[in-house]
């Protein structure tokens, strides 16, 4: 089939709103590093746009109408928001699910440490990563640190001018002969992935080691051996201590993550790209979210869920497995009078979803990895990926081919560009989404996202029209899908 690259296809009034809503994705990915940034971010966004917390309407035991807007947050890493349409909810919802963790290094428990004068960070790593990609690359450190007394110390240092950087260092080419020999795997491996963070020794108040006159020589020399000993480290809590308030021993409660430094950056001389960190799988969170902010009072009952986890298989509480959507669906049928298990049931079971993620861009200096006839171009607008998984399929949600209909009708009729794609060459590998997960209840899914160039690497590229595609894509299924 002949494939369309979309640039071509626009006036310039489009051209200004693509170029509008590009500039307000990098603001997006600017504020949100982290899963905690986004949710900050999501909620100051939408509770502009009319948008009321859950657990607020419940306790004021409100209800809820057509048109209302609520959302609910769980333990500040995932979000659904829902506007009510004019039909009961028993008949179904149209969803959108992205994720909007990334991946990234995590600070471990007891991470700090001295060695050759150098203090460190220890870390593990969160998701696929390439290691040897995260070597000699600026690096920040967002997160927040919880203390004994229950206050709660944002962290965000390494994205201002006049901020510090971080960095893990590597073996100088005139040595690495043997480096160089090793597979790519193990090249970095992963307990080699600490970032140094300093490298000043603590300094000595010699006044006040002057002050007793009296003290025996011997005892001096002890204690000013004593406070040379891993002075470095020394010096380091010392900043946290007085910058932070932080003890060594809060890190036990921290959730610290390292991730590149520097802001998402316009990329080409055509500025057609734009290149930044955790585009997989913000880009669809942002543009899922901006669609849900411009779809007007729509048949169906419009939803927008975001989470944690993904990349490591969606578990845990914040995850998709978690019952966290299921329950908020059921206290918002609550709220509009239509709650029983046997509704939820229907709701959850007549639904359609889009599971919003990335998809792999071809990369022609890598062409042997693609079915070039069977994968997504940058440019070509958003993808759908009929199912994901491993070589044959494994874990996959594999789209039935109805509901693939009515989709190309609804996106044909609001000339959406999109393509079709695949993850890679069949033997090659593979990946999954939630698609899965929310097929459990047995609505229609299918994948539905952007083209990423660099997937899962400290820096990702996509196309800017691809993006603005995703959000008109996405604004046009919340309004049409009915299936």
């Amino acid at each position: 089939m002949e494939r369309k690259n979309v640039w071509t296809t626009y006036d310039e009034k489009q051209l200004k709103e693509l170029e509008s809503h590009a500039k307000e994705y990098m603001a997006f990915l600017n504020a949100g590093k982290t899963e905690r940034e986004c949710i900050d971010e999501i909620v100051n966004r939408i509770e502009k746009e009319g948008y009321q917390e859950l657990q607020a309407l419940i306790k004021d035991k409100k209800s809820l109408k057509t048109g209302a807007k609520v959302y609910a947050v769980w333990m500040n890493k995932s979000i659904v928001m829902f506007q009510i349409g004019k039909k009961p909810m028993e008949e179904g919802m149209n969803i959108l699910g992205a994720h909007i963790d990334s991946p990234r290094l995590d600070i471990k428990q007891n991470p700090l440490y001295e060695d050759g004068g150098f203090a460190y960070l220890d870390t593990h790593y969160y998701g696929g990563v390439k290691k040897y990609q995260w070597v000699t690359i600026p690096l920040a450190i967002h997160g927040v640190v919880v203390k004994k007394d229950g206050t709660t110390v944002e962290v965000n240092i390494g994205e201002e001018d006049d901020d510090p950087v971080f960095f893990i260092s590597d073996l100088l080419i005139h040595l690495a002969a043997e480096q160089l020999e090793k597979k790519a795997a193990k090249v970095i491996e992963g307990e080699a992935l600490d970032i140094i963070i300093g490298s000043k020794p603590l300094v000595i108040d010699k006044n006040k080691n002057d002050k007793d006159k009296s003290e025996k020589k011997d005892k001096e020399g002890k204690k000013n051996k004593e406070a040379a000993k891993e002075a470095v480290k020394k010096g380091v809590l010392s900043i946290l201590k007085e910058s932070y308030g932080i003890e060594e021993e809060d890190f036990i409660s921290a959730e610290l993550e390292v991730v590149p430094a520097g802001r998402a950056r316009e990329a080409g001389f055509d500025r057609s790209m734009i290149l930044a960190y955790g585009q997989d799988d913000r880009v669809c969170a942002f543009s899922s979210l901006k669609a849900m902010l411009e779809v007007k009072n729509t048949e169906r009952t419009a939803c927008c869920i975001l989470v944690d986890k993904e990349e490591i298989g969606s578990v845990g509480a914040t995850g998709m497995e978690s019952r966290f959507f299921e329950n908020t669906v059921a206290e918002v049928m609550n709220l509009a009078g239509e709650y029983s298990e046997l509704n939820v049931r229907r709701c959850l079971a007549a639904s359609c979803m889009l599971s919003s993620d990335v998809s792999s861009a071809f990369d022609p200096s890598f062409a042997s990895s693609f079915d070039k006839k069977n994968v997504a171009f940058l440019g070509n607008g958003m993808v759908f990926n009929k199912f994901t998984g491993a070589r044959g399929k494994s874990g996959s949600n594999d789209a039935n081919a109805e509901y693939l209909g009515h989709i190309r009708a609804i996106f044909d009729k609001e000339s959406v560009h999109f393509q079709t794609a695949e993850l890679g060459k069949v033997d090659l590998g593979g990946g999954g989404t939630i698609a899965y997960i929310l097929a459990l209840y047995g609505m229609n899914v299918i994948d539905s996202g952007v083209a990423v160039l660099n997937m899962h690497a400290p820096w990702e590229a996509t196309s800017k029209a691809d993006v603005y595609e995703a959000k008109r894509g996405y604004v046009a299924f919340l309004e049409n899908a009915s299936l």
